[in-house]
């Protein structure tokens, strides 16, 4: 059964002429875009998977990482109807159907104004708050994967989520396209007190709604950034501690790929085991500390805070 894509959403047997002046309406019909099939090639008319394959056991699940900037959770209209989007996604619980998106959406903006990423952990949801992690898992073989929501839709169907090809993959049910699915919300401060615990964000109560979480330079540590302290030791801006390497390895890469400053991971041990040290640096005056903090906040990748080397 050939099987067609709308707003991120597969379509069963829709007539291609009824889908002109919808495709019209909704701007999708750009006709280029990045692709994972490379040379710049025309975006596929038809969604579906890549035609290269990558190994997507070697992906990691997103990170839950405390947002620090505003969510985007306002009311919109798409196809003659109205949504209302939660303000917090941390208790959101739901079962349903899950489909996938892929080559034709690779490289396109998101509702959350990111680009599409078809290797990426993702997915698109109609009222949850951008962003919000969630743990989606397959009711029929169990797997489970952690996303990061950062698109709407699927919006032509009763279908509760829209994952990324990679997620789909990673659940064991691209080739099939849809599947039975729990969707939990998490609560990134939560799961980093859980799964770091020298996790350096403050913990904020599960009731209470997301808020800005801003960090500055420790006051006692920022005057000696502006004094020079090669002798007390290097400063770097640490954003996390993480049991798992595969983890600290993954927010490493979302760093790089924000920041003009290197990322290093450094194994440390601790009462409870050895953790992964996620810090940018070498850091050498309190101006550059508040402009990689302030990059991070922007572009919500991580909190951080000023460290000693030693």
């Amino acid at each position: 059964m050939r099987v067609m894509r709308l707003m991120k959403v597969r379509l069963v047997n829709v007539a291609p002429l009824l889908l002109v002046p919808v495709l019209a309406l909704l701007g999708a019909c750009s006709s280029t875009s990045s692709s994972p099939s490379g040379g710049g090639s025309a975006r596929p008319s038809v969604d579906g998977a890549p035609n290269y394959q990558m190994d997507v056991s070697t992906i990691p699940d997103a990170v839950p990482t405390p947002h620090t900037g505003p969510y985007k959770a306002s009311p919109y209209r798409v196809l003659g109807k109205s949504y209302s989007p939660m303000q917090d996604g941390r208790n959101y619980r739901e079962q349903g159907e899950a489909s996938w998106y892929g080559t034709k959406f690779h490289g396109q903006a998101t509702a959350n104004g990111e680009e599409y990423d078809l290797y990426g952990m993702t997915a698109a949801h109609k009222t949850l708050p951008l962003p919000t992690y969630v743990q989606v898992t397959n009711l029929d073989n169990q797997r489970k994967v952690i996303v990061r929501v950062n698109d709407r839709g699927p919006f032509y169907s009763t279908r509760i989520i829209d994952l990324s090809y990679a997620a789909a993959k990673k659940l064991g049910y691209a080739e099939r396209g849809v599947a039975r699915v729990l969707v939990e919300g998490i609560d990134p401060v939560a799961w980093q007190q859980q799964n770091d615990p020298s996790y350096l964000v403050s913990a904020r109560s599960r009731s209470e709604a997301p808020s800005v979480v801003v960090s500055t330079p420790p006051a006692e540590v920022a005057p000696a950034l502006t004094t020079g302290a090669t002798d007390r030791g290097e400063y770097y801006l640490q954003v996390g501690a993480f049991a798992s390497d595969l983890a600290a390895q993954q927010l490493r890469q979302r760093l790089l790929s924000t920041l003009d400053a290197g990322v290093t991971v450094t194994p440390v041990q601790h009462s409870s085991g050895t953790l992964h040290r996620v810090r940018v640096g070498p850091v050498v005056s309190e101006n550059e500390a508040r402009r990689l903090i302030e990059q991070l906040r922007l572009a919500n990748v991580a909190d951080a805070t000023l460290v000693r080397s030693n």
